[in-house]
């Protein structure tokens, strides 16, 4: 940690519009004054942007407003200015084909709210999977000073007397109605139960990933991650955060300090040890890529590889987030890993110190929830990533939400060449499958289906559910719900509609997949395999025109996060002309 900060105080990048005599000054600051804003709050102090996801039609985030006037206190308390922004807000519950279609978007539209307007610092108010990756990519572009905020997770669902997850559970009734094991009136009475409070998935789904990531990369105040949405806490929080927003400024405490090669090498060990979502891989590489920090699938497998997954809760395991955050949260696990000697101790946080000081008296008060390593869901955890001739880019599974049976498997193929085709077949009791096969999604990944839909967990056939089988194997180009489970082999790359070799499998292909070898083969002779690559045909229907369009042509592969080719490794943030 060899962070200095700068003078205070200086000229902060809000002045080129607010400070002097000038007419275009007179202009920015006389319109800003129709709002009753003294002229001394123009003086020269931090301008704060809080960059608000909240929408109406993105229900995880749909308490943000409240938690935003406690970051203004915050801001106030300090010294500063603050003023809120709107920004685009991609939800997971809504958004066609998929919220991941439109996280660059997002990304871009942010970045240049936070280029093109006077903020000297941003606090990102984020919740919703998509929400929170887009921010951090659009701060570690223009660099400006900015802290994250996550509006937490909501409460326990219970029905009967059961626990239930987020997204878990409606994977896994969803199954049982299937298998004929539940009444669909059950099904809807459990629907009343899943989502009862305000806030994110409260099992340890993308959104809690993400916030756990945001929290390890040092870009949240420590304890941030789990602190449920509807507890008094997270408004402290939020407060809090305001006010810290406003020293990063004035120390220009910059995401590029923070978000460090070390920093990202702590995030991943991390999400081995909670047993963290999938998407956290294309999210921190694209993270990673808009800070010019060369961060790679294979740094994913090297890091994870041997960090036990200590977290139980779902999907790999039995609790949720209310749980975790009373049994000492995120800090509890950062500690548990620095005594492991696998955490960067002296990384640097948005509060100005290293991440050990944050952590190394936090107390485990459960050690249901929080496991001791003896005890852990996993020894292996992290995220497996598995390379071949079906894969010669890469592929991730999740070791902690597979089954320990299907890690090492050979099965014959069953091809979906598309979504559509496996909803028209998945049904039929004619379709040709068993337990043992592979089940295999095409054309599901960043071009193919665009945006890469979380359609990889395909749900099983019900003539095999009705057997009491619970999971296949199964492999696509897709990603999946960090709610899901199974032995689901995602991010194949190059993805179908690239031309990968994915794109040429066919029913009756025996495939191989082994996790501990990180093997995923396709067994047919290499220069067959290569006739029917030469013979591909890329898919016809690109999108004609707008963001489509624009995603399709410029978008990269699940391997290198998925971000637009021309975003990539783009940083600074010039004030832009003025134009009066």
């Amino acid at each position: 940690m060899s962070f200095k900060p700068a003078q205070w105080p200086r000229k902060l990048r809000s002045q080129e519009w607010y400070g002097g005599t000038s007419r275009d000054v007179i202009y920015h600051r006389g319109w800003m004054k129709n709002q009753g804003y003294p002229h001394d709050l123009f003086d020269g102090r931090p301008v704060i942007g809080i960059l608000n996801t909240w929408s109406d039609l993105t229900p995880c985030n749909g308490h943000l407003r409240e938690l935003a006037e406690k970051v203004k206190a915050g801001v106030w308390e300090a010294g500063g200015f603050p003023v809120e922004v709107p920004a685009f807000s991609a939800s997971e519950n809504t958004y066609r084909p998929t919220a991941m279609m439109f996280r660059n978007l997002a990304a871009m539209a942010v970045e240049e709210a936070m280029r093109g307007q006077p903020i000297d610092g941003a606090v990102l108010l984020v919740g919703c999977d998509k929400t929170t990756p887009s921010l951090l990519m659009a701060a570690a572009s223009t660099d400006l000073p900015s802290i994250v905020v996550t509006g937490g997770p909501m409460l326990n669902g219970y029905f009967r007397g059961e626990r239930v997850g987020s997204g878990t559970h409606l994977w896994k009734f969803s199954e049982a109605v299937k298998a004929g094991e539940m009444t669909q009136e059950d099904f809807l009475e459990a629907e009343a139960s899943m989502s009862r409070s305000s806030g994110t998935c409260n099992t340890m789904g993308t959104a809690s990933t993400m916030a756990s990531m945001a929290e390890a990369l040092g870009m949240a105040l420590s304890g941030n991650a789990a602190i449920p949405a509807v507890d008094s806490r997270r408004r402290v929080m939020a407060q809090m955060s305001g006010r810290r927003i406003v020293e990063m400024v004035k120390d220009d405490l910059k995401p590029s300090d923070v978000m460090t090669r070390q920093a990202f090498e702590n995030a991943i060990r991390t999400n081995g040890a909670i047993g963290g979502s999938t998407n956290a891989v294309i999210h921190l590489l694209a993270i990673a890529g808009r800070v010019g920090i060369d961060l790679t699938l294979d740094d994913w497998d090297r890091l994870g590889r041997d960090v036990a997954t200590i977290v139980n809760l779902m999907p790999s395991g039995e609790y949720l987030m209310e749980e975790f955050f009373y049994a000492g949260g995120l800090p509890v696990v950062l500690k548990r890993l620095g005594e492991a000697g696998m955490l960067h101790k002296d990384a640097l946080t948005v509060s100005g110190g290293a991440i050990w000081d944050e952590v190394k008296n936090a107390v485990n008060h459960n050690e249901d929830v929080i496991l001791p390593l003896e005890k852990a869901l996993t020894q292996h955890g992290g995220i497996a990533v598995l390379k071949g001739n079906l894969a010669p880019k890469g592929a991730v599974i999740k070791p902690s939400a597979s089954s320990a049976h299907l890690m090492k498997h050979r099965g014959r193929a069953v091809v979906f060449e598309d979504i559509d085709d496996y909803k028209a077949k998945i049904n039929d009791d004619a379709l040709d499958i068993d337990e043992t096969c592979v089940m295999v999604l095409k054309n599901c990944g960043p071009k193919g289906y665009p945006g890469m839909a979380e359609v990889g967990n395909m749900g099983l056939p019900p003539k095999v559910l009705k057997k009491g089988i619970t999971d296949m194997v199964r492999i696509s180009d897709a990603r999946m719900s960090g709610t899901a489970y199974g032995t689901v082999v995602l991010h194949t790359s190059p993805e179908a509609a690239a031309g990968g070799p994915l794109a040429v499998i066919r029913n009756g292909d025996m495939i191989e997949l082994d996790v501990e070898a990180r093997r995923l083969h396709v067994d047919i002779p290499d220069e067959e395999l290569a006739e029917r690559l030469a013979a591909w045909v890329p898919p016809a229907d690109q999108a004609p025109s707008g963001y489509a369009w624009l995603h399709q042509t410029h978008v990269q592969g699940a391997d290198t996060g998925a971000d637009l080719d021309f975003l990539k490794g783009c940083r600074g943030a010039p004030v832009g002309k003025d134009s009066h």
